[in-house]
């Protein structure tokens, strides 16, 4: 599942790494998560950009995720500065047993990372939105993601 961050705040003084959500952004956050778990769903494992704004992402989410579970989760450099190709290699180490990933991180790398996993489906124009979700299924061991290997099943941009 990828996730791009909700709504932050506009760039000013503040090094980009702190920006920080709005309060739609952390209404989105949680209504995002709202729907991971209306659908089931639930990640494993989260990787997370090290960002304030991901990471509030994250905590929105997570607290709807509440009683389901705790998934491990990993801030991961790889997922703030990397590009598609550094973050096919972050998911390629995600070891066997972990079933669902989740992983909120910045367009435009999030879109394209969608896109480059499953080039024929329909997307739109702009990528994922503030707060968007993408969830993939493969039928491959993790170690052996490739692009186009993994079919979107399903979409989902809160508004709340």
């Amino acid at each position: 599942m990828i996730l791009r961050h909700a709504k932050a705040e506009a760039p000013n003084r503040a090094a980009d790494l702190e920006r920080s959500l709005t309060e739609r952004g952390h209404a989105d956050a949680g209504a995002a998560g709202a729907w991971l778990v209306s659908r089931g769903y639930l990640p494993n494992l989260v990787i997370c950009s090290p960002a304030r704004r991901t990471r509030q992402t994250w905590h929105g989410v997570a607290v709807a995720l509440a009683g389901e579970g705790s998934p491990e989760v990993r801030y991961q450099a790889e997922a703030y500065g990397g590009g598609t190709t550094e973050l096919l290699g972050l998911l390629r180490t995600t070891p066997a047993e972990v079933g669902t990933v989740l992983l909120i991180g910045h367009n435009p790398t999030m879109s394209m990372l969608s896109m480059t996993l499953d080039p024929a489906a329909p997307s739109d124009s702009d990528g994922l939105r503030t707060s968007g979700l993408a969830v993939h299924t493969m039928e491959t061991a993790w170690d052996a993601l490739v692009p186009g290997g993994a079919s979107l099943i399903a979409t989902h941009t809160a508004r709340a």
